[in-house]
């Protein structure tokens, strides 16, 4: 264990809440003590104590072209030598929406500075735009710390959702109907009981934050005609597949194949290159509703801020086929490699994938297409598996409820360090909770 860090640790939990600025990174649902870091460089993460490790969190998930990428580190240093804030209009917002408008079915766009704001805000249009106030949800879908975005859901197929938080009222809570994922049967109640007060349906476009549980063939598309059918706009989430799983991220593996759009969009993570920025775009007459061009009221002072997005944008032009060949395929080897190795250690497990996104659920499980299921995974088996490949080097998302994620940096000798733990931790899997 790092000395350093557990000493950071401290004196981090006498001045911040649990010690992290974000929960899932104080290892509560592994145990033991988060590692501080002082660098990344590639595919690689260097700890307080000078200890390295290949990074298969990525940021969680923007991080495709590595850290420190030679390109990015220049945009944003000429962009740092001209001012951090103007709090104006800049060129480089502009030429990030932009690109983000050449690569995906949105006609205008946005720009914020967090995923949380992003669908907040994406909300608020759709709630003007249609004046009504019913959002639908999914369970297990997460789409940040948005009031009406955390509840958990009630009993029967369209249950009106309860709060999962405190500080969130009930009365926020009580305008979101939480579904269960892929069940076409809950939104078609959901719609019959409640379709002409529902404002719109938000899904992420293919879930991550509940592991890795893509939608069923079909799914992304049925929700959208249901959406369209009854008048409510279609939000798809894209904050963690946009520009990952894709050069138009997941709409580009179903959407635009099967012909449809969403209303809304958010993005986030890929297209701010590792600094706070976020968007949300659509349909030309959607966004028109917003100031200044129209009633619907969203503001943010460091919005488009020229450093983020130039890194974003320089983290976009540099995502080229070969980028996404090349963590497509690295994806593959190791989560190929994992799910081989838990099978020779007797280790029961189910493997998911999205693209280059892919998690691992332990257990003898069948396949896991909603929240409930994933809820039922081996967790104990999870941090054995965990905790072995910490400490040979290998840093994995500190939850089991958590996608993994690789990037174009991930060279050779990064993806052999990773395929070299897994055997040992394999067999820690194994040894540990059900799997005993």
């Amino acid at each position: 264990m790092s000395s350093s860090s557990l000493q950071w640790f401290d004196r981090a939990r006498a001045v911040t809440p649990g010690g992290v600025n974000s929960p899932v990174r104080a290892f509560a649902a592994v145990g033991g003590t988060p590692r501080f870091m002082r660098s990344g460089s590639g595919a690689w993460l260097t700890d307080v104590d000078g200890a390295t490790y290949v990074d298969l969190v990525c940021s969680w998930g923007p991080m495709l072209l590595g850290h420190a990428h030679p390109g990015v580190l220049a945009a944003v240093g000429d962009a740092i030598a001209r001012g951090t804030s103007y709090g104006t209009p800049t060129t480089t917002e502009v030429e990030l929406a932009e690109e983000i408008v050449a690569r995906t079915p949105v006609e205008l766009v946005r720009l914020v500075s967090s995923g949380t704001e992003a669908t907040m805000s994406a909300i608020r249009l759709a709630r003007g735009f249609t004046g009504r106030d019913l959002v639908v949800k999914f369970a297990g879908c997460y789409h940040g710390h948005v009031d009406s975005l955390l509840a958990q859901a009630g009993s029967g197929l369209a249950t009106l959702g309860v709060s999962s938080t405190p500080g969130v009222p009930a009365s926020a809570a009580a305008q979101t109907i939480v579904l269960p994922y892929n069940d076409r049967a809950a939104v078609d109640a959901a719609f019959a009981e409640h379709g002409d007060s529902i404002a719109c349906l938000i899904t992420e476009a293919s879930p991550g934050n509940m592991g890795v549980v893509p939608p069923q063939p079909g799914f992304n598309a049925f929700l959208a005609e249901t959406c369209t059918r009854h008048g409510a706009l279609f939000v798809s989430d894209e904050v963690m597949t946009g520009f990952r799983v894709s050069r138009s991220g997941q709409w580009g593996t179903d959407g635009a194949v099967e012909g449809w759009t969403p209303d809304l969009m958010t993005f986030g993570k890929v297209m701010g290159g590792g600094f706070p920025a976020a968007a949300f775009g659509g349909r030309a007459d959607v966004m028109a509703m917003l100031s200044p061009q129209g009633p619907v009221y969203q503001a943010g002072t460091l919005s488009g801020n020229p450093v983020a997005t130039a890194a974003g944008l320089a983290t976009l032009r540099y995502a080229d086929e070969a980028v996404y060949a090349r963590v497509d395929e690295v994806a593959s080897v190791i989560s190929q490699a994992a799910s081989k190795e838990l099978d020779a250690a007797g280790a029961p497990h189910r493997l998911q994938t999205n693209g280059n996104m892919f998690s691992i659920f332990f257990g003898d499980l069948p396949p896991v297409t909603d929240y409930a299921t994933a809820q039922t995974q081996d967790t104990d088996a999870f941090k054995a598996f965990f905790h072995a490949m910490l400490d040979q080097g290998v840093y994995l998302p500190p939850s089991a409820f958590e996608a993994w994620f690789c990037s174009s940096a991930h060279n050779d000798r990064a993806v052999q360090h990773v395929l070299d733990a897994l055997p040992t931790a394999a067999r820690a899997a194994a040894s540990t909770g059900r799997a005993r």
